[in-house]
């Protein structure tokens, strides 16, 4: 067995300390608490880690609003809804049909060319219910089409902050205003 000099473990062990000290202060503290002091964060990309400006509070401008609407397609038939949102803004909504429907959660920006959409979630089901954040100003929503044999009814329950609503169905366009409560 070997006497190690308390000497040499005192030089190891501040060797340590300070190896340790320069890994926080160059690596730690820039991506977990956005702060930089030697700008080593920075060079090394680590700065977007830390989100200290992210607040999951957001106040609305908006009133906070309440929609149920009800849907009838026929065998191959279809319709959209879709309501108009500030980026930001927030949707809480719960639809069920009597049948399987297509469904395509899909916005389109304000200012965006004649058909351009953006789809979220294309898929087939007999209900589906959560939350949306618009990414983007503009209108944000359904389109479901029956692809059975009989008719299915669509009931939609939306709760938050939008303008108005638009239903798109046989060629028309309808536009739904609403007042807070």
């Amino acid at each position: 067995m070997t006497n190690v000099a308390p000497q040499k473990i005192l030089v190891a062990s501040l060797t340590s300390l300070v190896f340790a000290g320069l890994i926080l202060v160059a690596v730690v503290l820039p991506a977990e608490y956005g702060w930089d002091p030697l700008g080593s964060g920075r060079w090394l990309g680590l700065m977007g880690f830390a989100q200290t400006d992210v607040n999951p509070l957001q106040s609305q401008s908006l009133e906070w609003l309440e929609d149920s609407i009800s849907f009838e397609l026929q065998p191959f038939a279809s319709v959209e809804y879709k309501y108009r949102l500030e980026q930001g803004a927030t949707l809480l909504y719960r639809w069920q049909a009597t049948g399987e429907v297509v469904a395509d959660m899909h916005s389109q920006p304000d200012g965006a060319s004649e058909g351009y959409a953006e789809s979220f979630a294309r898929f087939r089901a007999r209900s589906d219910q959560g939350g949306f954040t618009a990414p983007f100003t503009g209108i944000h929503g359904w389109f479901w089409q029956n692809r059975g044999a009989t008719p299915v009814t669509i009931e939609l329950q939306v709760n938050g902050f939008f303008d108005y609503a638009l239903e798109m169905n046989a060629g028309h366009s309808f536009r739904y205003e609403f007042e807070a409560d």
